[in-house]
This record gives C-alpha cells, structure tokens and sequence, in this order.
C-alpha cells in the first residue's frame, strides 16, 4: 500500500471502526430491531436502508474524530508519539485536517437521509467530538465526561432508526464504560495511575449491574445473557488487574485497548438483553475483525 494511504488509514484507527458499527446496531435492538425483522416486505427496504446508512455515518463520525484529535494533538505527538502519521511526516497536517473533516461532514450528511432526528443527534455528536479534540480532553473530569457522551450519543443515533427514541436512559450505559477506559488512558504514556483503576474497576462494576437490571426477567434471555456478560467481564477485568499490579505503560495500554474493543462485547451484551441472543451474536462477530485490525492497526 501507499505510504501516503497507509497514513491515512493509521490515522483512522480501522481496529476501532467496527465499535462504532457495534453501537448502532446495539441501539437499533434497544428500539426494537425485531421489528426490522418481522415487519411487512414492503418496509424491510427502506428500514435496512437506514440501519446501513446509519451504520457508516457512525464509521465516518467515529473515524473523522480520530483524525481531528491526532490534528489538534499534533504537537504533542511529535515529543510523546513521533511514530504517529502526522509527526512521523506520512501525512501532512493541512491533509490530515481536511480528510478528518470531510469524514466528519459526511457522518452528518449521511445521518440526514435516514430521518431528521437521526440528523440532529449525528450534528450534536460531531460538536462534541470537536468539543473533546480541541478543549475537554485536557481535563481530568470534563475529558471522560464527554468522551463518554460521544459514546452515549452515537448508541442514541442506532436508537434513531425509526424516528423515536424511547429508552434513551440507557445511553448512561456507554457513558460510564468510555468514562472509565478515559481514565485508564491517562496513564498510557507515563503510568502511575492506579487511583484511576480502581475507580475504573467500579465504573465497570456499575455497568454490568445495570445491564443485568434492565434485562427482562425472563429466564431464557437470562440464560443467553451469561455467556455474553462473562466474556465481557473477563476481557475487561483480566488487564484491568494486571495493570494494578503492575501500573507500567505498557499493561495500562493493553488495559485501555482490550477496554475500546471490548465495546463490542457490551454491545453484543445490550442487543441479547433487548432482542435475543441471535442478534448478539451478530453484533460479536464483529469481535474478531477488530482484533485482525488492531494487530495491524494502533488502537490509541
């Protein structure tokens, strides 16, 4: 591939892209995708439709952010991550900055074709996407705080599908779970931060809780829960603890990568809680593509 390519694909960070996807497939199922499903002919259609329009204008909003913040941390990088491809001079900054907002741009216009809600939270989500790149992140509370509700808000945009939203209480989900990851992250460079995993363990803790909380007591669905939350709990505590107990660099930054990718799992998780454990299982098999990519591909 083309250096110059290879840069740009760096610089979206592919391994993450398919979190995104996850999202909205994940909120989908929280507004009913059985629906989708089962409906008459003549709406499955247009309904798919916009659940793949959806989908990609979460890829574009995902992959544009990513962008812009290796834009906006430019300078920084080049004194902490030189490998990267802005400082590393794979991709110019002027590039960089117009290809991250054209993707971003496309998100919101894309989200627009499937109904005017869907195009209004897509808008809300790229400010605060902007609102982190160039100010939050800089801030110990205010940076996990929003990139948290980027996360709630794109979970939102897959409950938009069919032009309402009724369980939009359950975005709190997301936003705790990237609060945490958030936290972790700030000890990727330096280490030291074991406050932040403690507080973290006890964010992750909250979220499978209310996962289980909200599922239907049914005992079928319960029964297809476990398997699904216990992958999760193992993938997301297993570095967790490792980087306690050693808070080196390098385990906090395995902690922080099987954390984003692990949003697959919790999405997979919210799905089976909501609609059956056939539609989370779609929703993890998007699980090993991340992890193909993010051998190729940095996650952070």
């Amino acid at each position: 591939m083309n250096m110059v390519l290879l840069g740009y694909a760096k610089l979206t960070r592919p391994a993450n892209l398919p979190t995104a996807m996850a999202d909205i497939l994940a909120g989908a199922c929280i507004s009913g995708l059985t629906f989708l499903i089962t409906a008459d002919t003549s709406l499955n259609g247009p309904a798919y439709l916009n659940l793949i329009l959806l989908i990609f204008s979460s890829i574009f909003l995902y992959a544009g952010g990513v962008v812009l913040n290796d834009v906006f941390d430019f300078k920084i990088d080049e004194i902490e991550r030189p490998e990267r491809p802005i400082p590393k001079g794979d991709v110019s900054l002027k590039g960089a900055s117009l290809f991250g907002t054209g993707l971003l741009l496309s998100g919101v216009f894309l989200s627009f074709f499937v109904n005017q809600l869907s195009g209004i939270i897509a808008v809300i989500l790229a400010l605060m996407i902007l609102l982190y790149d160039s100010f939050t992140k800089k801030y110990q509370f205010l940076g996990p705080l929003n990139m948290g509700l980027c996360r709630a808000l794109n979970l939102i945009l897959g409950m938009s599908l069919f032009g309402e939203i009724f369980h939009w209480m359950y975005a709190v989900i997301p936003l705790l779970y990237i609060f945490a990851i958030t936290l972790i992250s700030r000890g990727e460079v330096y280490g030291e931060n074991k406050k932040h995993i403690i507080w973290a363990g006890l964010l992750y803790a909250m979220v499978v809780f209310i996962i289980l909380m909200i599922t239907p007591d049914i005992r079928t669905q319960w029964i297809s829960l476990f398997p699904f939350m216990g992958l999760f709990i193992f993938l997301i505590y297993r570095p967790l603890i490792r980087a306690y107990k050693v808070n080196s660099p390098e385990n906090i930054k395995k902690a922080v990568v099987s954390g984003v990718l692990s949003i697959i799992v919790l999405d997979a998780s919210l799905a089976v809680a909501f609609d059956g454990w056939q539609f989370g299982l779609i929703v993890l098999l998007l699980l090993p593509l991340s992890y193909i990519l993010a051998k190729i591909f940095a996650v952070t």
